[in-house]
């Protein structure tokens, strides 16, 4: 093997969501396709994505090497792809998504191993290279969830459902125009001078602040912790804490990513409101977030506990003319548990 090119058809077939996560939006251009035919020199199978380093020869003998990122080992585990799956020295074809730089980067979604086995490696993608393929990630389109418990109510592992969509529509479909958001002048201004491929605030193992990480695409648990409630999240290993006991920070509490976050209960609905926040991105896509916002969010368990109803309300007035307001669904899958997340760089 010792081959690369680019074909001409774009992969429409793929769900938008595919895009959503980490480092992908402005590197790889979802468009087009790319092959790539060589030698396997190293494999990093560690989050947010999976790198397989591979030494191509081309036609006049001289070798290039590229760099092909993948999807998430997390989301790969669970689809059932195994972390040895490819092996430094392997001779391997791919497939995937070439870059929108001058970089020797590519997205790979499919991998033919020296076996013929293919590896189909990102939700969405299908199998192109031969007969027999693992990677199965239809667990991610879940519609409905578990209703044998709703004595747990709120409390219990809540798992992500691509029939939802993400929380921010600008993650699931790459068209969206970022001004059906109200945003400010300055915003507007801070928007038009971010370059995707290189200011993603998820290009790194820096773990997302609010409200950026409710959207992360991987199981949570919300669960008791004395007087608190936390808010256990896979995705970088974080914890939120809930203080049910305050009213408001107190004063002299600094700001940080995750902000300080109080809750109430409204019937059967938590209701919590996060102030301090640092983290300076309200999305992926470019939009600022200034130290005044201030975030609103309610949890609801619904259906008999199969069904999490989450909605989060955006209050900037630096960045938005008004509030923003959003939403999405959890599900209730009890084999699901949490996966330790492991973030390298």
């Amino acid at each position: 093997m010792s081959r690369f090119r680019f074909a001409g058809f774009a992969l429409a077939a793929l769900p938008a969501f595919t895009f959503a996560h980490h480092s992908f939006f402005g590197r790889f251009d979802t468009t087009g396709n790319i092959e790539l035919e060589g030698k396997v020199t190293r494999v990093s199978w560690r989050n947010p994505h999976a790198h397989i380093f591979l030494t191509v020869t081309n036609a006049d003998g001289s070798t290039t090497d590229w760099d092909l990122e993948s999807g998430s080992p997390t989301l790969m585990t669970r689809a059932g792809i195994p972390a040895d799956a490819i092996k430094v020295g392997d001779e391997i074809r791919i497939a995937g998504y070439p870059p929108t730089t001058s970089n020797k980067e590519a997205f790979a979604t499919n991998v033919l191993l020296p076996s013929g086995q293919e590896l189909v490696m990102q939700t969405g993608a299908r199998a192109r290279f031969g007969s027999e393929s693992i990677g199965d990630f239809s667990y991610r389109f879940r519609t409905e969830g578990d209703r044998s418990q709703p004595e747990f109510g709120l409390f219990r592992v809540w798992t992500f459902t691509g029939s939802d969509g993400f929380l921010f529509p600008e993650s699931i479909n790459r068209n969206y125009d970022l001004n059906n958001y109200p945003m400010t002048d300055s915003a507007k201004a801070a928007l038009s001078k971010f370059n995707p491929a290189t200011d993603n605030p998820t290009n790194n193992c820096t773990p997302k602040g609010m409200p950026l990480i409710m959207e992360q695409p991987l199981p949570m648990e919300i669960a008791r912790a004395g007087d608190d409630i936390v808010i256990n999240i896979e995705e970088y290993d974080l914890t939120r804490t809930l203080h049910m006991n305050a009213s408001a920070a107190p004063a002299g509490t600094g700001t940080t990513p995750l902000g300080y976050s109080v809750g109430r209960f409204d019937g059967e609905t938590l209701v919590v409101t996060t102030t301090n926040i640092s983290w300076p991105h309200f999305n992926q896509a470019g939009i600022p977030q200034s130290s005044q916002s201030v975030i609103t969010e309610r949890f609801t368990s619904t259906e008999d506990g199969s069904v999490l109803a989450y909605a989060m309300t955006v209050t900037d007035p630096v960045n938005f003319t008004r509030p923003v307001e959003l939403s999405k669904k959890m599900l209730y899958v009890p084999s699901e548990t949490l996966l330790p997340f492991g973030c390298a760089e």
